[in-house]
């Protein structure tokens, strides 16, 4: 098995996004701005997050949250393959508020891994109408199938999270973080991290990893992904997008979308034209 067929086919859906992929690559600790719902077609899959080490096999279910911390190896070295889709997190937060008749600021999925049949359909007939044959199908089509997807997600597997990340509940290491997060693109130091919040280099290296999963440089690397692939969806070209976001060149740009996310910047771009 290939240990990069990591593919992004377009969705005819606004706010989604789609994976498929059938690889033995091991990605590195990372995490989505999205939440994520998929299933495990072949093989089996390896997980560790701040919600411990799970594995899911072949017709599992497996959901993610934004900004929850993860990595993903195989099992054995036969791989796995999977598909997913990526919702912007106001879309099930939205549906959530609908379907309880209460506001619904945020939602947490409760679980790395489910074997739910009807998710698994759920989730198929939704991929079908919207990524295989967006062109046999209609918008109300795709839109009950997105609504029942949420639903069934929503009534089983979330929940209103009780923790805040507020910079008030994270104190110095949120400081850090809002500076990263309001310009990723910057050349910052540890330096500059620490002295903004108050700690030594010492401190603040060890209390970022330690509250977010991720030491500051990796997390950066991460935004700047993020911050490219809203260049690039704006119509930016590749060299732009890398150049906007902070990268040195498009070639340290593909290298971190292949790192973090198994596809280039260029299929990237194609699954939204």
């Amino acid at each position: 098995m290939s240990r990069g067929r990591v593919h992004m086919p377009r969705c005819a859906i606004g706010g989604v996004e789609a994976t498929v992929a059938e690889t033995a690559h091991a990605f590195p600790r990372h995490s989505h701005d999205r939440f994520g719902v998929g299933v495990i077609v072949s093989g089996g899959h390896r997980s560790a997050s701040g919600r411990g080490l799970v594995e899911a096999r072949a017709n599992d279910a497996i959901m993610v949250n934004p900004g929850e911390v993860h990595d993903g190896s195989p099992l054995d070295e036969r791989g796995r393959a999977w598909r997913m889709l990526y919702f912007e997190p106001s879309m099930l937060v939205t549906a959530a508020s609908e379907l309880t008749g209460a506001a619904a600021r945020e939602i947490e999925l409760t679980q790395p891994v489910a074997h739910d049949p009807l998710l698994k359909r759920l989730f198929e007939r939704l991929f079908a109408v919207a990524v295989e044959a967006p062109i046999m199908s209609d918008d109300l089509a795709r839109e009950e199938a997105l609504l029942e997807l949420f639903g069934h997600v929503v009534r089983v597997h979330a929940t209103r999270p009780t923790r805040s990340w507020s910079a008030d509940a994270l104190g110095p290491i949120a400081r850090a973080k809002a500076r990263i997060d309001d310009d990723p693109s910057s050349p910052l130091t540890l330096a500059d991290l620490a002295a903004d919040s108050g700690m030594s280099r010492f401190q603040l290296l060890r209390g970022f990893a330690h509250e977010m999963g991720l030491p500051p440089h990796a997390y950066r690397m991460q935004r700047r992904v993020v911050l490219a692939r809203q260049w690039i969806a704006r119509g930016a070209t590749l060299a732009d997008a890398a150049a906007a976001a902070g990268f040195a060149d498009q070639s340290h740009m593909t290298r971190a979308f292949v790192r973090l996310l198994g596809v280039t910047p260029a299929n990237y771009a194609a699954a939204l034209r």
